[in-house]
């Protein structure tokens, strides 16, 4: 198996594994970001660009460093291969200007926009981003369109990552929208007005790494540090019934898949699941869902214990174990 080292961390791993793989395995700060790529959706990756890295050691075969940076999710490994990602000034300079691309066009619209928390590129924009724009044209809009019952779309806000179309094409059983036109007016739409409304047409929510697609049952109705994420499950017969319920009290404000600390989608879940189940009746909660430190989800939140430790509580138990928890915080 060829061993790769990336910012001084050395690991072997199995042919066919990319730069942005063997990182993830290392894990830490040394990870590339990733707008685009998605581990369980075939052939994503290779579309922003923020996954770069710079390969300083071609191999043992052939030491030579490539001339220019490398997309980490497309780029396998060799055998000796050395990669800088944060240890190298020119991936982050490189990074910093891929970032203001992506902000050439997308909205200041962080304060009312429901992904704001959780996005990613908010996360890149606050690491890499420029004070001002250097960009003087106008911005590229698009009026926003309902396409599904529950799904919003803010075409302005997209960052063409292609991920919801990759949903739709490997989840679903049907898909009604994708990519139309090319270059600057290239945009996501349905065909000729179809309306998403398959069972697990709710995914493209969850993949989405900006606002570009909300929950029409969610928008507007809190921010996502003012409610407490809860892991519940029930017998689903569509999907693994394995969700994340985002509380406000005993109110279920939103349901959505649960996700791994790529903020990648563990389990599909349903439109069942998703959409109209809101009571809390209807689900077994498990316990608080664990977040990492550093996000904003979990400031002024209960505080985390092991998931081994953790009881399976009723849905009642968990509620007041919950608020119990928020005002020790």
């Amino acid at each position: 198996m060829p061993k790769v080292t990336i910012d001084g961390h050395q690991i072997e791993v199995p042919d066919g594994t990319t730069i942005l793989q063997a990182a993830r395995m290392i894990g830490g700060p040394i990870v590339p970001p990733a707008m685009c790529y998605y581990s369980t959706l075939k052939t994503s990756g290779g579309y922003c660009r923020t996954c770069i890295v710079k390969v300083s050691k071609g191999s043992e075969k052939d030491p030579r460093p490539m001339p220019k940076p490398v997309a980490s999710c497309r780029t396998t490994v060799m055998d000796g291969m050395e990669v800088q990602n944060i240890t190298s000034p020119e991936v982050v300079e490189a990074r910093k200007g891929v970032v203001e691309f992506l902000l050439l066009n997308h909205p200041l619209d962080c304060p009312i926009c429901d992904q704001a928390g959780e996005c990613h590129l908010q996360d890149l924009a606050y690491e890499h981003g420029m004070a001002k724009t250097r960009y003087e044209f106008e911005r590229r809009t698009f009026e926003k369109i309902d396409i599904g019952g529950k799904i919003k779309l803010h075409m302005t806000r997209c960052i063409l990552c292609y991920r919801c179309v990759k949903v739709a094409d490997q989840v679903t059983n049907s898909r009604v929208h994708g990519v139309m036109n090319r270059g600057d007016v290239a945009e996501i739409s349905t065909y000729i007005e179809n309306v998403i409304e398959n069972d697990f047409s709710g995914n493209v929510i969850d993949v989405c790494p900006v606002g570009a697609l909300t929950d029409k049952t969610f928008r507007f109705q809190s921010r996502i540090w003012n409610v407490n994420p809860m892991d519940a499950h029930r017998d689903c017969p569509k999907c693994a019934g394995k969700v994340t319920l985002w509380m406000k009290g005993d109110v279920v404000a939103r349901v959505s898949a649960r996700k791994d600390k790529y903020a990648e989608v563990i389990d599909w879940i349903c439109n069942e699941c998703r959409f109209e189940k809101k009571e809390l009746q209807d689900w077994v909660i498990e316990g608080p869902t664990n977040i990492e430190r550093h996000s904003v989800i979990s400031q002024n939140h209960y505080t985390l214990k092991e998931p081994s430790h953790k009881p399976v509580l009723n849905a009642v138990d968990a509620v007041d174990s919950s608020s119990t928890s928020n005002s020790g915080n």
